[in-house]
């Protein structure tokens, strides 16, 4: 049985991205109409030709017969041409806005999503998988509808000639058409395995790029070269298994389009030697016979674009069926202004069998700067990736001013945090657009002043273009203490309510450092802070110490009483450690 669910499918995808461009709809239908109209008129202005030559010879006739031929031929292509212009508009227009909705929801998504996809997989799935249905579409929607309608006229025109050659016919293109479709079944899969290896190569390949360096001081090439060829193997194999699995059909095909033409040719000799047709009908049933081959030919070769791109649906359907465990709150508001931080009996691990956090409680009062210390994976990124709602605790509740996070609106919060890291991503474009995420509420008169108060005033003077400087990917030409200093720029322009500071001085030269430290005490005015420490300078801005280890408070309080009482974690380790605190 014939299987029409890839076309539902794939229109229901779609459709919704076609209603803002019905108009182009319309009028490339329309065309596509007469373009039909005129290459089921052309035949018979050839049959006309033949009879009128046999009959009449060689008269004035003939000449306007020959002049409408060209007439219509003229016609017909230029309505193919704008026709098609129109389909290949729509489809890229459609299938963009597309992939404007997936990266709109990928972005939504989680990190636990994201740790178990890499950027060059979500990349190949997003525009990839785009890309291959919008060739699909362009051509699919000039070649599929237009060449069945086609058929279905060409019939019409071999009925209306005799009721036989439309039964005939008819029957002969219904066996075609279910054959080909019965055969490309088993080649969905084989592009959907194909798919997936693209998606990973491309993945592999984007992690090897951005962690070059690292790979050839550590002598990994050849582990990479490694790898990279037995991915790229297994992708090209897969591509190709799925490729030859869709040439049986044409073969097939061939052979079908052949018996169509020697059936056509029966036909119509049978029709003349019965006298119910004219030489000039037996040609006009000839051509159509063979005009059938072309529609079903173009439908074939769809219907065998339609396995690739039936794979590419079934991938941006599970993306879009893929749901954020991060779910937005229904809306609730702690006061404007310097926010408290509660975490109450918060446990939290990355995977079920290892926990980061265990029964974590601790409260920041508003106001206040908080300096969390401790050893490598003790979990203080972790603290602020939940207070972010990066992640979700497994147990316990975190609360500013008294509201749990989970009862705010996502953008509400992320708003009134903002966060400092070491890696400062900075982006292929201007410095303003570097400085401001692309905002254009904010005045250059204002980033110059946040400029100016952060010490980065000279730096600004020598830009060749002002704000209109272009930076490179990942901000190739500055150093990392203008980068993170542009980064506690962007935490200036935002305004928020909670600074957290994950020791971005760690990477900086003394005089840069110098510059933040000058600024800290500005930012952390009238806001809470909160600073994941490595080095001991860096706690002279904090009230309050929290000390962690293993996912545990091993000791919270306010630094100077902490410092004083020679019991504490905290003093103990100002007297051992000189300099790097745990890292």
């Amino acid at each position: 049985m014939v299987s029409f669910r890839p076309f539902t499918r794939y229109f229901s995808l779609l459709a919704r991205y076609l209603k803002p461009q019905w108009g182009k709809v319309l009028l490339m239908s329309a065309l596509l109409l007469i373009s039909i109209g005129l290459q089921l008129y052309n035949p018979k202005v050839l049959g006309d030709f033949i009879n009128a030559t046999l009959q009449q010879g060689i008269g004035k006739g003939l000449v306007w017969l020959a002049l409408l031929y060209l007439l219509v031929s003229f016609l017909n292509q230029g309505a193919s041409v704008v026709s098609e212009y129109l389909c290949e508009k729509v489809a890229w227009t459609a299938t963009n806005e597309l992939r404007a909705d997936l990266l709109a929801h990928v972005l939504t998504l989680d990190q636990t999503f994201h740790k178990q996809h890499t950027q060059g997989e979500l990349l190949e799935r997003i525009d990839g998988d785009v890309n291959d249905l919008s060739n699909f579409f362009s051509k699919f929607l000039v070649h599929m509808l237009f060449h069945l309608l086609l058929l279905l006229g060409m019939l019409v025109v071999l009925a209306s000639i005799d009721w036989r050659l439309g039964a005939s016919m008819g029957g002969y293109c219904l066996l075609v058409v279910v054959a080909l479709t019965w055969m490309r079944r088993p080649t969905v899969a084989r592009w959907m395995v194909a798919r997936q290896a693209s998606a990973e190569f491309f993945g592999f390949l984007g992690e090897s790029l951005a962690a070059t360096e690292d790979i050839r001081a550590n002598g990994g090439m050849s582990y990479v070269w490694r790898h990279f060829y037995n991915r790229f193997y297994r992708w090209y194999a897969t591509t190709s298994h799925a490729g030859w699995s869709g040439a049986s059909p044409w073969i097939i095909s061939q052979a079908l389009f052949a018996l169509g033409r020697v059936l056509g040719l029966v036909l119509g000799a049978y029709l003349w030697s019965i006298g119910l047709a004219s030489p000039g009908t037996v040609y006009l049933i000839f051509v159509y016979s063979s005009l059938l081959m072309q529609p079903l030919d173009q439908v074939q070769w769809q219907l065998q674009s339609l396995n690739q791109s039936e794979s590419c649906i079934r991938r941006i359907e599970g993306l879009f069926a893929t749901r954020t465990a991060i779910q937005d709150g229904p809306g609730a508001k702690p006061a404007m202004g310097a926010l408290s931080v509660t975490f109450e009996h918060v446990a939290f691990g990355y995977s079920a069998d290892e926990p980061v956090l265990k029964d974590m409680t601790f409260h920041l009062p508003a106001g206040h700067v908080l300096g969390i210390v401790g050893r490598t994976g003790g979990g203080k990124t972790t603290i602020t990736r939940l207070l972010f709602r990066m992640y979700d605790p497994q147990s316990g509740t975190i609360r500013l001013n008294e509201v749990p996070l989970t009862d705010m609106r996502l953008n509400e919060l992320r708003q009134r945090i903002s966060l400092i890291t070491q890696d400062v991503q900075l982006f292929n474009t201007t410095v303003r657009d570097n400085l401001t995420f692309f905002r254009r509420d904010i005045t250059d008169e204002h980033i110059r002043l946040v400029l100016e108060e952060i010490g980065l005033l000279p730096w600004y003077a020598s830009l060749p273009q002002g704000l209109e400087t272009m930076l490179g990917t990942g901000g190739e030409g500055l150093s990392a203490g203008e980068a993170q200093l542009l980064a506690f720029a962007r935490v200036f322009l935002t305004k928020p309510d909670i600074v957290v500071l994950d020791e971005a001085s760690s990477r900086l030269d003394p005089l840069t450092e110098r510059l933040m430290g000058q600024a800290m005490g500005k930012l952390f005015a009238n806001r809470t802070g909160i600073i994941i420490a490595h080095r001991l300078e860096t706690l002279q801005h904090v009230d309050d110490i929290l000390v962690i280890d293993n996912g545990e408070v091993l000791e919270a309080g306010s630094r100077a009483e902490l410092a004083q009482n020679p019991g504490s974690h905290f003093a103990r380790l100002l007297q051992h450690v000189d300099g790097a605190i745990y890292a």
